[in-house]
């Protein structure tokens, strides 16, 4: 259970990463039905901690925190500043564990010196990739994900992809609901796909954007219903393959990956909160069957419908 989070701050620390980890997590959202954590924030030498701009936050607590934290979180920071060996051993021992283990953005560059990335997928804001592949060969960093979740560490690419990576935790371990609620009083949505791009190579014409919004709703509104490339593009008014490029130029993604996850969404959401049957869900949710779902639940997820209706329903029932 993901209750104890020790945010970890260091010299040159990047406020908006630093808020994002304490709006997420040090927020109580229990009053709109979401989780409260015992959140902290921790340095190596408690006192005025530098930040990237030039002013100082005051830390007040020390390390001895995270001793039996099921999060730790680390912030981006100045990439190259030295990294105290306090830091690093508590970073080690949260691993060895097999407590949860953040970055967003520099961050990564933390978990490398630690040595827990040897031998794991990673990720770090796309300026930074090729540094953090050359300052930790072990290590197999995707340039262009929003984050990635090896085993327990998850790292996050830059600035607001941290939001995707801790609303990822969240979800994880208390439910598609408990982030929800997060994401929802933060005004942001609530599922982005680790693998989606982290940026559109191209600027995007207001129109592409207005017309994909068109059709993502109406999509969201028929998830029952069966659909092809060509049946969406002739919503959109485009080609199939002007569309295809386009969605993903958009989104980040496929449209058969996107609309694949709004399904298993939605999936999550009628386990943890009705009592249809399995069927049923897979039915309303366009799956078809109860296999194919849960070949998706095991593919995304790595559990099964019913586990996570075990987890997560009686927890949300509660």
């Amino acid at each position: 259970m993901l209750h104890k989070v020790v945010c970890v701050t260091l010299p040159g620390l990047g406020p908006f990463e630093f808020g994002l980890i304490c709006e997420v997590f040090g927020m109580d959202r229990s009053e709109h039905g979401g989780p409260s954590f015992d959140f902290h924030v921790t340095a190596a030498e408690p006192g005025p901690i530098r930040t990237k701009l030039g002013f100082d936050i005051i830390v007040t607590e020390d390390l001895s925190a995270a001793g039996d934290a099921d999060l730790i979180a680390i912030s981006a920071y100045e990439a190259g500043e030295a990294i105290h060996p306090e830091i690093l051993r508590v970073v080690r021992e949260a691993e060895a564990r097999g407590a949860w283990v953040l970055s967003v953005c520099s961050g990564a560059f933390v978990l490398a010196a630690a040595g827990i990335l040897n031998g794991r997928r990673s990720t770090t804001h796309w300026m930074y990739t090729d540094a953090l592949a050359r300052a930790c060969p072990l290590t197999e960093v995707d340039p262009d994900v929003l984050f990635v979740e090896d085993r327990r560490v998850v790292t996050g690419a830059g600035t607001a992809a941290g939001i995707d990576a801790a609303l990822h935790i969240v979800r994880k371990e208390l439910g598609a609901s408990a982030a929800n609620v997060i994401a929802r009083r933060m005004v942001v949505p609530p599922q982005r796909d680790g693998g989606q791009s982290q940026f559109i190579q191209e600027p995007v014409a207001e129109f592409r954007s207005d017309s994909f919004a068109a059709v993502t709703d109406w999509m969201l509104r028929n998830l029952d219903q069966e659909f092809t490339v060509d049946h969406l593009a002739r919503r959109s008014l485009m080609s199939p393959r002007t569309f295809a490029r386009r969605f993903r130029a958009d989104l980040g993604t496929t449209p058969t990956a996107w609309l694949n996850r709004q399904r298993l969404l939605r999936a999550q959401q009628l386990l943890e909160e009705t009592g249809l049957s399995l069927a049923e869900i897979a039915a309303s949710t366009g799956f078809g069957a109860a296999a194919v779902m849960r070949h998706h639940f095991l593919k995304v997820l790595q559990t099964t419908p019913t586990a996570y209706r075990r987890t997560f329903g009686s927890r949300r029932a509660g």
